[in-house]
Order: structure tokens, then sequence, then C-alpha cells
């Protein structure tokens, strides 16, 4: 006769007590574009956050100056810290080392200073739009695309001299212990570059961005996180929470996982256990109404991970503890 693991006894308040402490490092809540309005503001988000007890939130900015939100909701909200970063986009130049220089001294300083989001090289010539209910890159399906944004899209030489922009920049990072690098949305071998010039450089914190992790094997993921170098997982990823779909049994292997074995969280989940979640930061890189808040997207992300086997140690490792780390806090 089969014997069957008993199934765990875990409170129904384990995901709202893992918040308190928790910090989502990756936040989008305007300002925005009036073709894109339905987000949270920052105040709103810094409030909620506030109120479930975490820790701190840290924003982006898809045009540029998240430390200079993160200044005005520290002025209104005395109790509550946050951080922003700063994305080098198109917008602003790109690698553009007067306005790296600019956010470093914007406020209270970034945390952050990233290679960018959609207008990478990588990001904006794989991108695309719908023609005859048929995906098609934006560089083939829009006139001028190509010309007038693949042409100022940031994009790191994977060899050979880099830009004298480029190093200035790095080197601004380097003399900022509590400012990590972060990756953005470019290729696998850019990020591998990225790696290289990091420590050539001496810049001590790196985060590899979640879409260009993804585009890593497990061995160079591994790697990454042997150096002492971040890996990102966000909640965006999956789209939604995803969860066993039967609660009958009492045991815990009787959990029926069939609906599971095609979605992408199952990928997601095995991605952070085939590396290990010692240097992996979660957050939800929410903030647009369509989804959940970033808060509940984050309370949703802790009870997947621990429906899926991870432990509160680990859960709390990868939402509380790396990304102190990453952001300079004790």
């Amino acid at each position: 006769m089969a014997t069957y693991e008993p199934f765990y006894n875990r409170t129904m308040e384990l995901p709202e007590e893992l918040l308190v402490g928790a910090i989502d490092s990756h936040v989008h809540a305007g300002p925005v574009l009036r073709s894109n309005p339905g987000h949270f503001d920052p105040i709103q988000v810094a409030e909620m956050a506030r109120a479930a007890g975490m820790r701190t939130i840290l924003y982006y900015d898809v045009f540029g100056w998240a430390s200079g939100t993160a200044w005005m909701v520290n002025r209104y909200m005395k109790d509550f810290r946050t951080f922003g970063g700063y994305l080098m986009n198109s917008s602003h130049g790109g690698l553009n080392p007067r306005a790296v220089r600019t956010a470093l001294n914007l406020g209270d300083g970034c945390r952050m200073i990233s290679f960018g989001s959609h207008c990478t090289y990588h990001s904006a010539s794989t991108e695309s739009t719908l023609v005859d209910g048929k995906l098609v890159p934006f560089k083939d399906a829009i006139p001028g695309f190509a010309e007038k944004e693949l042409s100022r899209a940031v994009r790191i030489p994977t060899e050979g001299p880099i830009q004298d922009e480029l190093k200035e920049i790095l080197d601004m990072v380097a003399e900022r212990p509590e400012v990590y690098l972060n990756t953005g949305h470019v290729s696998g071998p850019e990020v591998l570059r990225i790696i290289e010039l990091a420590e050539q450089h001496g810049i001590k914190k790196v985060l590899v961005a979640h879409p260009a992790r993804q585009l890593l094997s497990v061995a160079q993921q591994k790697e990454i996180a042997r150096k002492g170098f971040f890996l990102e997982a966000c909640a965006v990823d999956f789209g939604g929470p995803w969860m066993p779909q039967t609660h009958y049994y009492v045991e815990r292997e009787l959990m029926d996982m069939g609906s599971l074995v095609h979605g992408r969280a199952m990928s997601w989940l095995q991605g952070i256990r085939d590396v290990g979640p010692e240097q992996f930061v979660l957050a939800t890189d929410y903030g647009v109404r369509v989804l959940p808040s970033p808060i509940e997207g984050m309370r949703m992300m802790m009870s997947m991970l621990l429906y899926f086997g991870f432990s509160v140690e680990e859960v709390q490792t990868m939402t509380a503890i790396n990304p102190a780390r990453m952001i300079g806090l004790d």
C-alpha cells in the first residue's frame, strides 16, 4: 500500500507575515504617458507598502528619473523611505554620462543605473506588432523605425573596445558602493560582456534583469551567481499567480499539478530552483492597473513559492535579504 507524505501545516497569515520587511525592487508607478495612464501613482504604492509592513520599494521610470520620484514621495511620507533608479533610455540620450551624473545626484541619489528597457537594441529589434493577425517586428512593420529608433538604441559591444561614454558611466557606478548596475533588456551575449566590464571597473553589485536572465543558460546564470552578482525574477514573467488546482486531500503529494505542467509559472519556478535562490532577487515589475497592486503581487508570488516547496528562509532571502544587500541597506 502506498504511503503519502503528510501535508505541512502552514498558517493562512504566513504570506502577509512575509511581507513585513520585504522589498519590491521593481515597481512602475509613473509618471506615465497620456496614452498609457492606467497605473497606480507613486504615493499610492508607497502607502500600500507601508501599510503592509514592507521595508521599502524601488521605482522604475522608463523615461529616466525615478530617483526624483522617490525624493518627492519621501518628502510627503516622512516615515517610509523609497528609492529610485535611472534607466539609460533613448529619450535621455542612451549612454549619456551627463544624464547618469545628474541622476546620481538627484534628490537623495539613485540606487540603480540600468542599460534601459524597451529601447535597448535587443528589445527594440525583437518587439513586435500585429499585422493581419501575425506578429511582425517593429523594424519590419513600421516605416522608419530602424533608422529613427534602432540607430539610437543602447547597444553594448560584445568584444573589442567600448565607447568612452560607457567607460565613464562604469567608473561613476564603481565610485558609488550603494549603487548597483542593472543590465536592462539587453541580449544574452551583452549580459556576459557587462559582467566582464563590471569586474574590470571594480563594480561590486550587478543585477541581471529578468528579461535578460531568461536568455542565459543555467550554467551561465550559476557562474554569474558564483561571482556574487544578482539575478532577477519578477511576478510579471508568469502573468499571474499559479497554484495546485485541488485542495481535497490532506497529503501534500496529492495536490493536482496537472494544470501547471504547461504553464509559464512552472518553468519560472524551476529556473530559480535550478540555479539556486542564494543570489536571486524577486520583485513584481507591477504598477499597471490591469494587474493587482505591487503589494498584492508580492504576496501572491510568496504564496506560490511556498506552495512549490520553497522554504520560508529561501523566500526571505529572495524578497528581503538580497534586495537589501543590492540597494545598500543594512
